[in-house]
């Protein structure tokens, strides 16, 4: 679990990303899963964006992305979400620690 701190970092880190998933009419499937579940090992940090003509609520959306690759949901502002995992190989990222 992050705290507001740590949040704050990434949601500050996150701003220059540009998406790199698009959630589109066939919603969260385990193959997206699957592909944004590697690209948060190789990045650490990534944006989502969620298509008009998804079918599926936002909130459902980021519920998917958050069990299924059990990363963190940072942020969600309109049809992005920010996700966050720390990866075991490829560490970028060093969070604020906690006190």
């Amino acid at each position: 679990m992050l705290t507001g701190k740590q949040k704050r970092f990434l949601r500050a880190e996150a701003h220059h990303l540009s998406p790199i998933f698009q959630v589109g009419k066939g919603g969260v499937n385990e193959n997206m899963i699957k592909q944004i579940g590697e690209a948060l090992e190789a990045r650490e940090l990534i944006k989502v964006s969620i298509l008009q003509n998804c079918e599926q609520d936002k909130d459902e959306v980021a519920s998917e992305i958050h069990k299924g690759t059990k990363g963190e949901i940072v942020q969600q502002i309109g049809n992005i979400i920010v996700v966050y995992k720390e990866s075991k190989e490829n560490k970028k990222l060093e969070l604020p620690k906690v006190k």
